[in-house]
């Protein structure tokens, strides 16, 4: 369990912005809940399991808010576990947590978004790169995940589409713009062949020539949110969260919307028309002047 649970982390950290502080709770309450089930494979865990579980924390003398968290803990773990087609049966379906308020996800502005995409300017074969790689994933909305996973291939220049792959390795087709259709065209005409010819399939590859990982992409966008004098927390999932937001500002249809950013369920997408809602809330309340 111990790669999977190395794996979930660095989802947090890189696709879900997560602190170093929160990050390193769910890798304790893992580590627990691993070291209880004695190097078990996640095939073998149960729902027997995650129950004798909860008994040992209340018998241990676990205070009820330690235990919703890492039952919390633990049912995001096989959430994204099942996503990953990692396993097929979720041992925590059956154990519910009281229900809370979504948090609405962050996203930029418009102007936070073009500064951020600005910053990336230059000649060096590095920020070529890097402003191809920002370019698209504004452009599609596409997860940390899935542009790493891209391959030179997967870039349809004819027909402005690209394809990746999602949750379980579920296939999608997204419409790319000409903004990041140019600024990829640059980097694969003029750049890419600067790095090392490692792996050649990949799209973007690091400064040793292998694919770009996803902690690699989380530090480029941190640099460039630095550069850009963004004070919010910025992740690579926040740029999905903005073009998502943006995308539902300007008129898109829900299901459009849906279908791009690869849910399953439209009531996940819907939470993206809450966020437009609030900030044309704040915007009236700012501007009007009898607001």
């Amino acid at each position: 369990m111990k790669e999977e649970i190395k794996d979930f982390i660095a989802y947090l950290k890189v696709e879900r912005g997560y602190s170093e502080n929160t990050t390193g709770s769910y890798e304790r309450d893992l580590g627990q809940f691993s070291k209880y089930a004695r190097g078990k494979a996640l095939a073998q865990i149960d729902r027997d399991v995650v129950k004798n579980y909860i008994d040992h924390l209340n018998n241990e003398g676990f205070s009820a808010a330690s235990i919703e968290r890492k039952i919390a803990c633990l049912k995001s773990f096989y959430k994204y576990m099942i996503g990953e087609g990692q396993v097929r049966e979720n041992p925590t379906a059956d154990f519910k947590l009281p229900k809370k308020a979504k948090r609405l996800p962050k996203s930029l502005n418009m102007t936070e978004t073009v500064r951020l995409l600005n910053s990336t300017r230059g000649e060096d074969h590095l920020m070529i790169r890097d402003a191809a790689l920002l370019e698209l994933l504004y452009a599609t909305g596409m997860r940390a995940s899935e542009i790493v996973g891209l391959n030179v291939s997967d870039i349809n220049f004819d027909v402005s589409f690209v394809r990746c792959f999602g949750k379980g390795s579920k296939e999608r087709v997204v419409p790319v713009g000409k903004t990041a259709l140019a600024a990829i065209k640059r980097y694969l005409g003029k750049a890419r062949a600067e790095f090392p010819q490692k792996d050649k399939e990949a799209l973007f590859i690091d400064k040793n020539g292998e694919r770009l990982t996803r902690q690699g992409l989380w530090h480029i966008i941190k640099r460039y949110v630095k550069k850009a004098g963004i004070k919010e927390k910025t992740s690579p999932h926040t740029l999905r969260h903005s073009f998502a937001t943006h995308l539902l500002e300007k008129g898109a249809d829900l299901r459009s919307v849906q279908e791009m950013l690869g849910h399953s369920d439209i009531a996940t997408t819907q939470i993206y028309t809450s966020v437009s809602r609030e900030r044309l809330k704040k915007m009236y309340l700012k501007a009007h002047p009898r607001a």
